[in-house]
């Protein structure tokens, strides 16, 4: 699980999202495990995360049992039953407040996050 959750961080990442939050919901929820939520600044850019998380998972065999939102671009969930992709905008963000509404669940720490090469080489 924790790989595979790491691979949907780097994907997201790869496509510059920002505020990439990993909620552990096991707990607290029946339906899934985790959530991972991101914004995507444009709509264009919600859809360019959700296409790299999915083909970063079908890499490693892993498919959605369901995508949904895409063709709006304003909110794209990706259902893996194990765990939930969230990708919004930071309008929809601010108005569907996931995190406050899933407070009681524990952030999830995976790792520190990638530094882009310009930064490596300064």
């Amino acid at each position: 699980m924790k790989r595979a959750l790491t691979q949907v961080v780097r994907a997201a990442q790869d496509k510059k999202a920002e505020d990439i939050v990993v909620l552990d919901l096991a707990s607290i929820c029946s339906f899934t495990d985790h959530f991972v939520m991101c914004t995507g600044r444009s709509t264009r850019q919600v859809q360019a995360i959700a296409d790299g998380i999915e083909e970063r998972l079908r890499a490693h065999a892993l498919r959605p049992v369901s995508i949904e939102g895409y063709s709006q671009g304003e909110w794209v969930l990706m259902d893996y039953l194990d765990f939930v992709v969230h990708i919004l905008s930071p309008r929809a963000r601010e108005f569907y407040d996931l995190e406050r509404l899933w407070l009681g669940a524990k952030r999830v720490e995976l790792g520190k996050p990638r530094t882009s090469r310009k930064s490596k080489s300064r």
